[in-house]
């Protein structure tokens, strides 16, 4: 990204002004309730529930944040769960029914593990960028504890960590994933009294899973108000092509990912672009997001085509 907000490359007969937002969810919240900007970066199952719900926003097929999600589940030390289908009948939890880390965790339990979701109780501690349907297993923290002080006193079984759970405390704002800490995920292990992770060796179950599926989680996807689009329908072709560029320029310094860890190491998990940009690339992917959000309640019927027209090589 940096090409492109240093200005050095951009959209064709546009200008972008870039609007720093922090944490950047709270931007997901302003865009989808308010319209707040042109172009925003928004959570994919968000962007699902709002072209549903009618919000006037289009996507494009650029994807600028990538992870699997087998390591980020934690259980309580004194829990007993040994296995995904010891989460039945457990509370688990997770910042929102909808965030995307769950909805992604939570089709990989039921796909991978045959954990039946229905049968676990989700525990939540903020709000939904959306309303979602009412759910008879979603479970409200009215009392003002985070989840990671509930997961650590034993009083849910099990959570997501990082900003989906347990990493960040209370609603989005400026420097929210430091009111909350949390032990490295490597750290505790079933009877030491810590929270310990479900999975032993995640990024092995990850590279399995990746091979077997072509299913590579996505997180933020590009979002351009549809009015801009109604206007230039060229808009999202152009917009594809600046973020290519300036994906091009990183690669062209650093074609190991090297500056980036976080991708650096997603690079190694699937053995080549961390980051695919366009429909075709990410065609398994998709369509497990459809069909996650559509079995999890979120989203109802075939959203049919997810982008408007327009031009978007695989980049």
């Amino acid at each position: 990204m940096r090409a492109l907000l240093a200005g050095e490359t951009g959209p064709a007969g546009y200008e972008l002004a870039p609007v720093r937002v922090d944490p950047i969810i709270s931007a997901y919240r302003q865009m989808v309730r308010d319209l707040a900007f042109d172009v925003c970066e928004l959570a994919p199952v968000t962007c699902l529930m709002a072209l549903r719900a009618g919000v006037p926003i289009r996507p494009i097929p650029v994807f600028l944040d990538r992870r699997f999600h087998h390591g980020d589940l934690r259980c309580a030390a004194a829990s007993g769960i040994a296995t995904p289908a010891d989460l039945e009948g457990q509370r688990v939890g997770v910042r929102a029914y909808s965030v995307s880390t769950g909805v992604w965790g939570r089709g990989m339990l039921a796909e991978d593990f045959a954990v039946d979701l229905d049968r676990v109780t989700w525990v939540v501690d903020d709000d939904d960028h959306l309303p979602v349907p009412p759910m008879s297993n979603v479970e409200r923290v009215n009392d003002g504890r985070s989840l990671g002080e509930l997961l650590r006193a034993g009083r849910i079984d099990a959570a997501f960590g990082g900003n989906a759970g347990t990493g960040r405390a209370g609603a989005p704002r400026p420097g929210w994933a430091q009111t909350h800490t949390e032990p490295p995920a490597g750290i505790g292990a079933a009877g030491s009294g810590s929270p310990y992770p479900l999975f032993e060796h995640p990024d092995a179950l990850a590279r399995g899973s990746y091979r077997r599926t072509g299913i590579y989680p996505l997180h933020a996807v590009v979002v351009v108000r549809a009015d801009l689009v109604a206007r230039d329908p060229g808009l999202p072709s152009a917009l594809y092509a600046a973020f290519a560029e300036s994906k091009r320029r990183h690669l062209a310094r650093d074609p190991s990912w090297e500056t980036v860890p976080h991708l650096r190491r997603q690079r190694e998990l699937v053995d080549g672009d961390p980051l695919p940009y366009g429909p075709l690339p990410n065609a398994p992917t998709l369509d497990a997001l459809v069909r996650f959000s559509r079995s999890q309640g979120l989203v109802a019927g075939d959203p049919g085509e997810l982008f408007p027209a327009g031009d978007y090589p695989a980049a």
